[in-house]
């Protein structure tokens, strides 16, 4: 038997705390964007299970949204953090604070209301919420007040708390065919139906862009490797102002007929351009086996 351990190593916790209207939903999404894997409104009493769960998939950053919306079930928070601990995991708190005045604005825009509220009035909801959640902000290990402060800027406080010093984008590169139409949540939207397409190479058609033939096929075309250089060049010349604006994540589409061939291809190919020199880049094929 090797001696070597292969338990599960346990994830790094952060909570996510604090009253209605201060900011949980934006510092949860900036932990999105950092790579963090994150849960929102979880009951308490799931949470050592969950951290198993996540462990046992590798998963080594995970970030849970507690808040008064499961009501009676926030008396359990205590009792599951302790059970926490008792993994060998030291949950981090971070408790997002804000004004009454800043929060009443905040809910007047958004017009829903507070979970406490019960058709009742906002503030009288505030102070219980902020009753309920006085010992979770008494032991934070980082207060945050959003009075004042843009979604922004908090997303940047979010950054430089949890980040681990990350620097670049996260590149999410979707292939695409245009007979689906064009993703809605693509920022960059690429064509590549200049190159010849391999469906009418009667021994690539079954293939896919994910095969070494097909890839092979693509990337010999004249233009090919250009294009894919001139996307790299393109994407590496906007980087820094994507950062100073508080964007963590691109994701570039690039589209041909049906997603099943030249998209494919170009799209793993760049991905490897933009890994080679340091970026974090993912893949997504949305339409390939559909065609």
């Amino acid at each position: 038997m090797s001696s070597q351990d292969t338990s599960p190593v346990p994830p790094r916790v952060v909570i996510i705390t604090g009253v209605s209207g201060a900011g949980r939903r934006t510092a949860a999404h900036a932990m999105e964007d950092l790579g963090w894997y994150v849960v929102d409104n979880l009951p308490p009493a799931m949470l050592g299970l969950l951290v198993d769960e996540v462990s046992s998939n590798g998963i080594d950053r995970l970030a849970v949204v507690l808040d008064v919306r499961t009501r009676g079930m926030f008396e359990q928070v205590g009792r599951s953090l302790r059970d926490v601990a008792l993994r060998g995991i030291n949950p981090e708190t971070v408790f997002l604070e804000a004004s009454d005045e800043t929060i009443v604005k905040r809910q007047e825009s958004s017009r829903r209301p507070l979970p406490l509220q019960h058709g009742g009035h906002l503030l009288e909801a505030v102070a219980l919420e902020r009753r309920m959640l006085s010992v979770l902000r008494a032991a934070a290990d980082l207060v945050i007040d959003t009075t004042g402060i843009t979604t922004r800027q908090l997303a940047q406080r979010i950054d430089h708390a949890y980040g681990d010093g990350e620097t670049g984008l996260t590149f999410q590169l979707m292939s695409f065919g245009f007979k689906r139409g064009v993703p809605i949540d693509a920022d960059l939207v690429f064509d590549v139906r200049f190159l010849p397409n391999p469906y009418w190479v009667p021994e690539l058609r079954p293939k896919t862009g994910l095969s070494s033939d097909v890839s092979s096929y693509v990337l010999a075309q004249p233009g090919a490797r250009e294009f894919i250089a001139r996307v790299d060049e393109l994407l590496e010349g906007m980087e820094s102002g994507y950062l100073r604006e508080g964007k963590k994540q691109v994701t570039v589409a690039i589209g041909c007929t049906g997603g099943k061939h030249r998209s494919t291809a170009t799209a793993e190919e760049l991905a490897r351009r933009l890994r080679s020199r340091g970026r974090r880049a993912t893949v997504l094929h949305r339409d390939l086996g559909r065609e």
